[in-house]
């Protein structure tokens, strides 16, 4: 039978992490096994759903490049569709309307509880002789009472649940509207999905819809319940972990290859392999090397990945996605040099787009604030002569190039005597304003000439100030 995956998520939200991963994982056991990919929204809920958050879900999977090759399927246009089977259900003796008050059902669960019982329906209006379908009523699924749901989860292994532990789930509200878990094995029925994968806080569902699907006569899908995503702190990943949308990750800065690449490994390795390629990830993949165990979320593993693949994207494509944070930080790129060349120069020592942006700003402006701890350190009454000597040479020198300051900086610390450090560092922070940049020749190369000399009376003026106060 030809491998079909689906991914289900309810639109009451963004695609979070976690639903992000699980789509992964569906669409990664599809593609290699030259299958189906298929999206399906989950929007019953009336309530709850949205279009905004449809449209979160629309967009994160497509920002990830886990296009679906069927759908998206919408639940909501399948009413009829569920009506029909809760009405062969019923008209087989396999369901049946339920009476009872919300009044009766929370009575009934705090004798329950007070009796340390699990909580469950009674199965009151199961044996009814009478069903007046003018009366407000739900309708229930009527769950096999002998024997056992047993089947092999792909990633848990044998699961085995009493049919004594399962009550008579509704299947329709009191207004006709399907509920969810009987929703959700008429369209894997209907869409012929012959794996599901999902979070293992489906696993109580699934012996529910077993027992559903056997009551169709249909074909029982395998499943395969992905362990939850924990923070760094063991408890499950929440906003107050950081970002947990998928879309926040690419306001952030984040690449999607890196994102994959992240998710990927939340959970299933391949040796010690950290990088793959989206080709290597269907190879590699199997739904059995997934582990049983929660995977623990880290943001600093995530960023040193995003740098990764920063550091060997292609430079035009970089570029390209670097703009926008550049244009959002307002930085001025007609007043600098190519966007490329700094690109080029500052991929390696930052994590996010958002980062190259935010601390590529002076190649293109003074700065506005003076780092005043890297200045106490560096911008000495000693720094004085060394900054001088520098900018005497600087203003004549006339191929404004990289291997000609290289030769001038060492040209001054060698007449002066002094460590490269001693001018160095002075240089990097009247010119930048902070203590950290690129190598010093290459960095003052794109800031220019003009600017750099600028930035040197800046940090002469800086000492002069210090000696006042310390006269």
């Amino acid at each position: 039978m030809k491998v079909r995956t689906r991914f289900a998520p309810s639109p009451t939200g963004y695609l979070h992490v976690g639903g992000a991963r699980t789509a992964l994982f569906s669409w990664l056991h599809a593609k290699k096994n030259d299958g189906t990919f298929i999206l399906r929204i989950e929007d019953t809920d009336r309530e709850r759903s949205s279009e905004e958050s449809v449209q979160a879900i629309l967009d994160g999977m497509h920002w990830l490049n886990l296009d679906e090759d069927e759908g998206p399927f919408y639940q909501t246009h399948r009413f009829e569709r569920y009506k029909s089977v809760i009405q062969q259900l019923l008209e087989e003796g396999k369901a049946y309307p339920c009476y009872c008050s919300k009044e009766r059902l929370d009575d009934l669960r705090e004798e329950q509880m007070k009796a340390k019982i699990k909580p469950r329906y009674d199965g009151c209006c199961r044996h009814l002789e009478h069903y007046p379908l003018d009366k407000p009523h739900v309708v229930r699924f009527k769950n096999p009472q002998q024997g056992s749901v047993i089947f092999n989860d792909l990633i848990k292994g044998k699961i085995e649940v009493s049919n004594s532990e399962l009550d008579d789930l509704i299947i329709a509200r009191t207004d006709g509207t399907p509920t969810y878990n009987f929703t959700v094995v008429i369209d894997d029925f209907d869409m012929k999905i012959t794996q599901v994968i999902r979070g293992d806080d489906h696993v109580n569902n699934t012996p529910r819809q077993i027992n559903i699907f056997k009551a169709l006569d249909a074909d029982v899908p395998e499943y395969a319940h992905v362990p939850m995503i924990l923070g760094d702190d063991g408890k499950r990943l929440s906003k107050r972990h950081g970002a947990v949308g998928v879309m926040q990750y690419q306001k952030e800065g984040y690449l999607p290859e890196a994102i994959l690449n992240y998710l990927v490994r939340l959970g299933w390795s391949h040796g010690d392999q950290e990088l793959f390629t989206v080709a290597e990830m269907i190879e590699y993949f199997n739904l059995e090397d997934v582990n049983r165990a929660p995977s623990a979320f880290n943001t600093q593993k995530l960023n040193w990945l995003n740098q990764q693949y920063m550091m060997h994207s292609n430079i035009e494509k970089l570029v390209t996605l670097a703009k926008p944070f550049f244009e959002a930080e307002r930085i001025p790129l007609q007043q600098g040099p190519a966007l490329e060349d700094v690109v080029q120069l500052m991929r390696d020592r930052v994590s996010t787009l958002q980062e190259l942006a935010c601390y590529s700003r002076y190649f293109y402006e003074n700065y506005k604030t003076l780092d005043e701890k890297a200045a106490k350190k560096h911008l000495k009454v000693s720094s004085e002569t060394p900054l001088q000597c520098f900018y005497s040479k600087a203003k004549d020198l006339k191929d404004w190039d990289k291997e000609h300051i290289s030769e001038l900086i060492n040209s001054v610390a060698s007449e002066l005597e002094i460590g490269m450090g001693k001018i160095g560092m002075p240089l990097r922070v009247s010119v930048t304003g902070s203590g950290a940049s690129p190598a010093i020749d290459e960095t003052l190369s794109l800031i220019g000439k003009e600017r750099t000399l600028e930035g040197v009376c800046r940090g002469l003026e800086y000492i002069e100030a210090r000696k006042a106060k310390i006269n």
